[in-house]
């Protein structure tokens, strides 16, 4: 009887080695996954079989119980989550059993840039494919209803960041994201403002912010050209900004601005309206809403490029006449 159980022992540790150690080689070894297997979901509410079985159907299992088992061994049964997941095609069972124990699912991610317009914006959202689409048919103003913003225009309201996020998150989740971080952001600088700024609200200032956003070639910069700007504001001169007249003129701008245009009355042509535009007219980064905010204590009223992404700031109308023809009109060798 004795030699009979140690019999059964030995089977049994021999087993278990076996066992053991078939495990430990189907864990590190390589599933080699085809493009298709790649790409896979798992659904919301599944148990580890179910979740096997999913594996098995998309590709990435030829069989369910052996990573039901390495699961069931080392305890991860009850963390595996949902969702989509990239997989790498070399991947082993026991790093697929990490990735879906610690929900490491498929991120998307977008870019929206200073300076860009918020048809820029919505042009980046249609294009990503990890965005779910439903506003591609609602106007300005219902966009902004959906993410529950007062506003009717939405022009400048998005903070411009990289965002990442989930498959499938809707566009609209996203444009909040934004929207909310930017009113955030905006809020609290506008509380640490300067004193005797000519803006009646945030919003003014963040006008001036997509301006100075604009106008900026050098970041240094930023500062001297909202002086120049408030200085005009503050004695009831126009802004006279080409920027706003390229926003005014819409498809129609070719890439030149003329003499026409210039002349040409729009609610956002700066020659030809006081004050500011009724919008912003692109998305300002922190840095342009500080300065809009912060700006520089100057006498210039002017600046004219020196072709290099700098300005020449000038104090009176002579000085800047004279600059414009230094930079501008005599020929360069």
């Amino acid at each position: 009887m004795l030699k009979k159980i140690k019999s059964w022992l030995l089977i049994a540790v021999m087993s278990a080695v076996f066992l053991s150690s078939g495990l430990t080689y189907y864990a590190i070894s390589s599933l080699r996954l085809q493009p298709n297997s790649q790409e896979i979901v798992i659904q919301p509410k599944s148990g580890l079989r179910s979740i096997a079985s999913q594996l098995v159907e998309q590709g990435v299992l030829k069989e369910p119980w052996r990573f039901i088992l390495l699961a069931m061994v080392l305890n991860k049964q009850s963390y595996l989550q949902a969702g989509d997941y990239t997989l790498n095609k070399n991947i082993t069972p026991y790093q697929l059993l990490l990735s879906l124990n610690h929900g490491k699912t498929t991120k998307g991610g977008v870019t929206f840039i200073e300076g860009h317009t918020f048809a820029q914006m919505l042009k980046k959202i249609e294009i990503n494919d990890a965005v779910k689409q439903s506003i591609s048919t609602m106007s300005e103003a219902e966009i902004m209803q959906q993410i529950g913003a007062p506003y009717k225009v939405a022009e400048g309201l998005f903070f411009p960041d990289t965002y990442y996020f989930d498959r499938n998150t809707p566009d609209t989740a996203l444009l909040k994201r934004s929207y909310d971080a930017m009113q955030s952001k905006l809020e609290k600088a506008w509380l640490n403002r300067d004193a005797n700024l000519p803006y009646k609200n945030s919003y003014q200032a963040l006008i001036m912010a997509s301006i100075i956003e604009k106008e900026t070639g050098k970041a240094i910069e930023r500062p001297m050209i909202a002086g120049v700007f408030v200085n005009r504001l503050r004695i009831g001169m126009r802004l006279q900004t080409d920027p706003t007249v390229i926003y005014g003129m819409g498809v129609q701008f070719d890439g030149n601005i003329r003499k026409r245009d210039l002349i040409a009355d729009t609610p956002y042509n700066t020659y030809t309206r006081n004050g500011l535009p009724p919008t912003p007219i692109a998305m300002p980064g922190m840095a342009s809403i500080e300065a809009a905010l912060h700006p520089t204590v100057t006498k210039a009223l002017y600046f004219v490029g020196k072709g290099d992404g700098s300005h020449v700031f000038s104090n009176s109308l002579d000085e800047h006449n004279r600059a414009v023809a230094h930079y501008q009109l005599e020929p360069k060798h």
